[in-house]
């Protein structure tokens, strides 16, 4: 499941300038939607490039990029149509005793040629009942619980949460990682209602939380380090800085990877470099935060790779520049604990270290008998995917 974060911002949030503010503060966090009113799509499409979502308020849509005449520009397209804000979602109008015969679903089952989305106050049981009835036509269920208590929420994921994106309605951070994580599986995005930039940013931290992985790393024992001649190394650097205790997998067989510090530790040599991760040579895998790998000769500028750290937490970090250079390496073999092999070129320098159970340790200090940390999947790699089948590594 892919999470999202939309951030409403129609008139009811403020006028022009607060709605402005809130969907500047959006871009820069990197939130996935707006919502607004049909009024504002193209405003917004001039701040920046975002999903744009519009609550349609009667009438026909207007938001289609063939509506133009002889003295007017096209208009801007929404990314998705919203029914429901003064209508029966909201309660604007009463809810028909018989749900067939509502106007906002007649909308949405009209219209086609969108992302549809449903937008309902959950008031009461019987407006959960119109969200689950709105989800059966409604690319995107929009449900805002007026006091916030997770049972709603839980009824909706459970009944509806295959047949739609089910967007649970937040004011904060704190919210939304609960909707999140509501019934294990989670609403799909959240739409947060808040001036507060520091909240919309802490919100896409909550999302890209629940959208990361958790490895299990285990230590393996090294069986042997040996000068292999010169290779051609790569220097992975990130645009992001990396923490002290983080690194990336690398390694020559996708069973085995090995976790190697980023260069953030200070040297009498060389100053610290908390953007790079010297990688291995150029066959060896990297692992992404997709859970495929890549090599590293395949890198460049714009990839993502994955960061993780001591614990097995991790995050993505953005590819800035790959230096290859001819460097003398160190061959590493390693026995896991299930008694399998596996090796990783790296190179001969006191400023690349690996985790081991000691401690930070240069490679060029390694022993045999030495465990360092790694990620280990008794699994084949094809095209850099997962798959069952018998590959022989050596």
């Amino acid at each position: 499941m892919t999470r999202t974060v939309w951030v409403k911002a129609d008139d009811a949030v403020g006028d022009w300038d607060v709605r402005r503010a809130r969907i500047t503060a959006a871009l820069e966090a990197g939130v996935d939607w707006v919502l607004v009113d049909e009024e504002d799509v193209g405003r917004v499409r001039e701040l920046g490039d975002i999903n744009v979502a519009a609550f349609r308020t009667g009438g026909d849509v207007t938001l289609v990029d063939d509506a133009e005449s002889d003295d007017t520009e096209p208009a801007a397209r929404a990314d998705a149509v919203v029914v429901g804000k003064g209508g029966e979602g909201d309660a604007t109008i009463d809810l028909p005793e018989d749900f067939s015969g509502s106007a906002d679903l007649s909308t949405l089952r009209r219209d086609r040629d969108f992302d549809r989305g449903a937008y309902v106050r959950i008031l009461g049981k019987e407006y959960e009942h119109f969200a689950e009835t709105a989800a059966e036509e409604a690319d995107h269920t929009i449900v805002i619980g007026e006091d916030w208590t997770i049972i709603p929420l839980e009824n909706l994921i459970a009944r509806i949460g295959e047949e739609t994106d089910l967007v649970a309605g937040v004011t904060n951070a704190e919210e939304a990682k609960t909707a999140f994580e509501t019934l294990e599986i989670g609403a799909d995005a959240v739409l947060l209602d808040s001036d507060d930039p520091d909240e919309i940013r802490k919100t896409v931290e909550v999302r890209d939380e629940a959208e990361r992985e958790r490895l299990d790393l285990e230590y393996a024992e090294v069986l042997d380090v040996e000068r292999a001649g010169s290779a051609d190394r790569v220097c992975v650097d990130t645009g992001n800085l990396l923490e002290h205790e983080e690194g990336m997998l690398v390694g020559s067989m996708s069973r085995g990877l090995v976790f190697v510090h980023a260069e953030t530790a200070e040297s009498p040599y060389v100053a610290s470099r908390p953007f790079r991760v010297n990688a291995g040579a150029v066959h060896a895998y990297v692992r992404t935060p997709d859970g495929g790998t890549k090599y590293l000769a395949e890198l460049q500028s714009g990839d993502e790779v994955q960061v993780v750290d001591l614990e097995g937490n991790t995050r993505e970090a953005i590819v800035g520049r790959v230096k290859i250079e001819k460097r003398p390496m160190f061959r590493v073999a390693l026995e896991t604990e299930s008694g399998d092999r596996v090796e990783t070129l790296l190179q001969n320098a006191e400023t690349i270290k690996v985790a081991a159970t000691e401690g930070r340790k240069a490679v060029t200090d390694l022993e045999t008998g030495d465990e360092i940390l790694l990620y280990y999947e008794d699994t084949a790699r094809h095209f850099g995917e997962a798959v069952e089948e018998s590959i022989i590594e050596k």
